[in-house]
């Protein structure tokens, strides 16, 4: 029975025949899932999908980016902050060149791409000690959210709403409503006022029997 492995990409189980080595990060890929090197064009090097996406469009990442979110973070509850050298190599988790430890332009707030960090952070440098070895930032501006940089450049103008028309009623039906009141209130007066608790006899009864005598 063939080894079989499963493949780094589509996860499809194949044998080994049918799986090749990928010359960059050296897992098992299948033939579907490979393509020769980008890079130099050769055959014979196979590259993953993932490895030729790097090679085509790799990814440019600072790393004094760690630098920039840590100061972000800060600068939601303080307007100060004080850093060693040996804590900004513990952030960046490299350690910094060596003009950083010798000179003070290298803090500098200028275009540099770790001069960025702090910068597009809200921060400048504002004090500098190279022979106690630490950086003070203050924060300059607040950071705004991509929503809130969208400016306003035309007034404000209201949207005319349209009122609803209230249906008026018709002055014939008002007089039809009022005309029903009165004449009931006319057949009301009409009808006679017996004292007590006396009720009158219905049609049906009177017809039944007579006044004096009972059922």
């Amino acid at each position: 029975m063939p080894f079989k492995d499963k493949c780094g990409i589509c996860s499809r189980v194949l044998s080994y025949s049918y799986l090749r080595r990928c010359q960059r990060c050296g897992r098992l890929y299948c033939r579907d899932c490979m393509v020769p090197d980008v890079a130099t064009g050769d055959p014979t090097k196979m590259l993953c999908l993932n490895c030729a996406r790097k090679v085509v469009s790799p990814r440019s990442v600072s790393k004094y980016d760690r630098l920039k979110s840590h100061l972000k973070f800060r600068g939601s509850f303080t307007n100060v902050v004080k850093l060693s050298f040996v804590e900004i190599d513990g952030i960046i988790r490299d350690n910094l060149p060596m003009s950083a430890y010798r000179t003070e332009a290298w803090w500098n707030n200028s275009l540099n791409l770790h001069a960025r960090a702090w910068l597009d952070a809200g921060w400048e440098t504002e004090e500098v000690n190279l022979k106690e070895g630490y950086v003070v930032f203050r924060k300059v501006r607040k950071i705004l959210s991509k929503s809130s940089r969208t400016q306003i450049t035309k007034p404000f103008t209201p949207v005319r709403t349209r009122i609803p028309r209230t249906r008026q009623t018709s002055k014939t039906k008002v007089s039809r409503f009022y005309a029903r009141i009165k004449n009931l209130e006319r057949q009301k007066a009409s009808m006679p006022r017996y004292p007590g608790s006396f009720k009158p006899k219905s049609k049906h009864e009177k017809r039944l029997f007579r006044a004096s005598e009972k059922p």
